[in-house]
């Protein structure tokens, strides 16, 4: 398989750690594939995160090669209907086909990860979607390592592995590193997203906890008082001490920026806001 080759395929010059993503979905500019892509490189980011199952393969590598900005990974676009938690065993089997076809066409666009919600706390007791989620998810570790398209799970509101109802926000990523290290595999890791556990954590503190395990980041902001998300940079987050942390932890690798989006205006705030919040610049 011939993959495709980037006008940007290298940064000579560039010593940055920390390199910017963002959802397909947030680029609102009216076009081809290949023009939002565009528009995502002009606004300043390096890479983008499309949604498989679902992605037109061949549409995506030309897109690429025609904008010059890389796919950097994928989101798993069913995950959260089609659930590795599930207590449906035809509906386990599903989620793991999903993932499996995620993954092959990740690779296929050059693509090196899959983000992936492993289920919700609502299919059962912790006990019991933890053995399920776990026993289903292994069985795609052979291919992810075949490709080389790392399946990394993101901590989201979805109940589990965290306490939901905690009334402060000091808990702790034990559960979350106890998770994922039973897998005992490189191709398992962490999308660590940075406003996600706001509400429940200091996220620079699961940083530290998290370490090595964090192979990818998502980004947005959180004010806790209103109890809602908000634009990068605005809210309660403390920035600083993220940006510390991932320093302790040396992390190197993508941030991908989930907020709403829009045009080119709105693209290139969201590309300065990680620029300022996320690079430190």
């Amino acid at each position: 398989m011939t993959l495709p080759t980037f006008a940007n395929d290298a940064h000579p010059a560039d010593s940055r750690r920390i390199y910017k993503s963002l959802k397909i979905g947030m680029i609102k500019v009216k076009g081809s594939l290949a023009e939002r892509l565009a528009a995502a490189k002009a606004a300043g980011f390096d890479g983008v995160e499309m949604n498989a199952p679902g992605m037109n393969v061949d549409e995506t590598r030309t897109a690429i090669a025609e904008s010059g900005l890389p796919v950097d990974g994928t989101v798993c676009s069913t995950h959260w209907g089609v659930r590795h938690t599930d207590p449906n065993p035809d509906t386990r089997a599903k989620a793991l086909a999903d993932l499996q076809t995620a993954i092959r066409d990740t690779h296929a666009v050059g693509g090196h990860s899959v983000l992936l919600v492993v289920g919700k706390g609502e299919d059962g007791p912790e006990d019991e979607i933890w053995k399920r989620s776990t026993e289903n998810i292994a069985k795609a570790i052979p291919l992810a390592a075949y490709y080389g398209v790392a399946i990394l799970f993101e901590n989201v509101w979805n109940q589990f592995l965290y306490d939901h109802n905690a009334k402060t926000p000091d808990q702790t990523a034990d559960k979350y590193v106890k998770y994922v290290d039973q897998f005992n595999s490189p191709w398992v890791g962490v999308h660590f997203d940075i406003g996600n556990h706001q509400k429940y954590c200091n996220p620079a503190d699961w940083i530290r906890q998290l370490g090595k395990r964090v192979v990818k980041l998502d980004v947005k902001g959180f004010d806790r008082k209103a109890g809602k998300f908000t634009k990068i940079g605005e809210g309660d987050i403390d920035f600083p001490d993220v940006r510390k942390a991932l320093g302790e932890i040396g992390y190197t690798g993508w941030c991908a920026a989930e907020v709403g989006g829009g045009g080119a205006d709105r693209l290139k705030e969201i590309s300065d806001n990680l620029d300022k919040h996320i690079l430190g610049l």
